[in-house]
């Protein structure tokens, strides 16, 4: 969810800046989904410290203490009940408010490493996984089957079944990306498979945006970075926006190409915002990227860790989980977000 002024690794002015805050104080040392709730609730998905929700006064967790199913929660969806989803990667939660419904093999689920969560406008649940898709239709788990392109797989590209993304665009077509198998998209009856051969920046592919005028945008990891040898962990990633016709990568772009990009995210205003692993986030308008990368986190030297996840919430406020702990854009800025704050 970023893109264009100059890399910064200075902190802010002695009297204005944010307090650092110490790793034991972040909601968790990483941070992988942000989903914002129809009553406004922040939910923000970490690697071990379960769902830390955050109801504009104080900040709570949900666990396995709670009922929740695992305490690695990597995705969120909330269906028209007003049941919050948990994906997880022992399983997934439903959550009434009050109490949690598990499920996993055992009940249908293709595997218990869940990654992904779509509820789509018919309120089928979509469920990724790192063994592929199961959907939900309120009573029992269906495999939904994708079909694998005509790419050669190499030794070292052992996750191709992690689902990353799952979304539904505006014409109501359901797009899937897998690591290593680029994107599908089925439109209900048929699948596409886009790959590298057909313009995609790498066959990994992360992370899905659509925008305002219907393009698709896809972030992606460099897959050579599975090599073993790791002098050979260079190659081809980053940005590719497609508009149903051709695909354009940004080659220009400084942290968007050969590089791995995790997030993106649209705004209120249309503008798209794309993570730039060890960069920082970049904003794009439609004609220029801005990129911020001014941080109160000096031991990021900024943004050394990776972004895992981009939001806006209904207030305008744009929040970023990384793998170092929260964040939100404070003008040109990127402030750590801990337990205590700051959260206004």
């Amino acid at each position: 969810m970023t893109s264009s002024c100059q890399s910064q690794t200075n902190t802010q002015d002695k009297k204005t800046a944010e307090p650092t805050h110490p790793k034991d104080s972040q909601i968790s040392e990483y941070v992988v989904d942000i989903f914002e709730d129809s009553k406004n609730n922040l939910w923000f998905g970490t690697i071990n410290n379960g769902a830390a929700k955050y109801d504009g006064k104080s900040l709570t967790f949900l666990t396995t203490k709670d009922g929740l199913v695992g305490d690695i929660v990597t995705s969120f969806a909330e269906d028209k009940q007003g049941n919050i989803w948990f994906g997880s990667h022992s399983g997934l939660s439903r959550y009434n408010g009050k109490t949690f419904t598990n499920f996993t093999d055992k009940n249908g689920l293709v595997n218990n490493k869940v990654s992904e969560l779509l509820i789509d406008k018919k309120g089928i649940l979509w469920v990724g996984t790192w063994g592929g898709v199961s959907k939900y239709d309120g009573k029992t788990f269906s495999t939904f089957s994708i079909p694998n392109p005509d790419i050669k797989l190499l030794p070292y590209q052992s996750m191709a079944n992690w689902v990353t993304e799952i979304i539904e665009d505006q014409q109501g077509n359901i797009w899937i990306a897998r690591d290593g198998y680029g994107v599908c998209k089925y439109d209900g009856k048929s699948f596409t498979n886009y790959t590298k051969n057909d313009g995609l920046a790498s066959n990994g592919v992360q992370v899905i945006q659509e925008d305002k005028q219907g393009n698709l945008w896809f972030g992606s990891r460099v897959a050579e970075q599975d090599r073993h040898n790791s002098n050979e962990r260079i190659g081809g990633s980053g940005l590719t926006k497609f508009d149903g016709r051709a695909f354009t990568q940004f080659q220009t772009i400084k942290g968007i190409t050969q590089n791995d990009t995790y997030a993106i995210s649209l705004d209120s205003k249309g503008n798209i915002w794309v993570g730039a692993n060890k960069l920082g986030v970049y904003r794009y308008d439609g004609k220029i990227f801005t990129l911020f990368s001014k941080t109160n986190r000096a031991d990021l030297m900024p943004f050394g860790y990776g972004i895992q996840c981009i939001l806006e919430d209904k207030k305008g406020n744009m929040w970023l989980g990384l793998s170092g702990g929260l964040f939100r854009q404070r003008g040109d800025s990127i402030i750590n977000v801990s337990r205590l704050g700051p959260w206004n």
